[in-house]
């Protein structure tokens, strides 16, 4: 028995299959660059999704900073503006049933200090309560002198205090 063998289908086939087996391995190939990219890039992704979390924890820091440092400011006064810290002294008489006003107002040669003079005129009690409070005001104080009367004529007390004030800013 004779084998009839065609060569140019087998030729064929072997062109096919070396051309296939060619195409194969070069989109092989492809894939796995695309493979190491996407790994690239995924590592990417993750470092700068770590960065923008980096970003708003720090932005939220400053916010709570910037809340934190506002209300240290408000326990010291500056030297451009300490009108706010006399209405807040002035403001703590009426509170206890006194009245107070301010006569003088100095600032130290140093520029550290802030000297207030104030005439206070209540009863006694309400004298005692301004004096309790200004201890306790959010400002560094120092009462200097505190001359505290009552004339003979007079129904209601007077007190004449010197504060300086610490937590003076220049």
């Amino acid at each position: 028995m004779k084998i009839n063998f065609q060569k140019l289908p087998f030729l064929l086939a072997i062109i096919f299959l070396v051309f296939s087996s060619g195409l194969f391995y070069f989109l092989y190939n492809k894939i796995q660059d695309n493979h190491t990219l996407i790994k690239e890039m995924n590592i990417k992704i993750k470092e700068e999704e770590s960065y923008l979390g980096e970003l708003r924890a720090l932005g939220h820091g400053i916010k709570t900073i910037e809340v934190e440092k506002l209300e240290l400011e408000k326990h010291f006064v500056s030297s451009s503006n300490f009108v706010p810290f006399l209405d807040t002294i002035e403001n703590l008489a009426p509170k206890v049933g006194a009245t107070a006003e301010t006569t003088s107002v100095d600032i130290s040669q140093d520029k550290l200090s802030l000297t207030v003079d104030l005439d206070v005129k209540g009863s006694f009690v309400s004298l005692y309560k301004f004096i309790t409070l200004l201890e306790n005001s959010p400002y560094e104080l120092e009462i200097v002198s505190l001359d505290i009367f009552k004339e003979t004529t007079q129904t209601f007390w007077e007190a004449k205090i010197v504060l300086k004030l610490i937590s003076f800013v220049n």
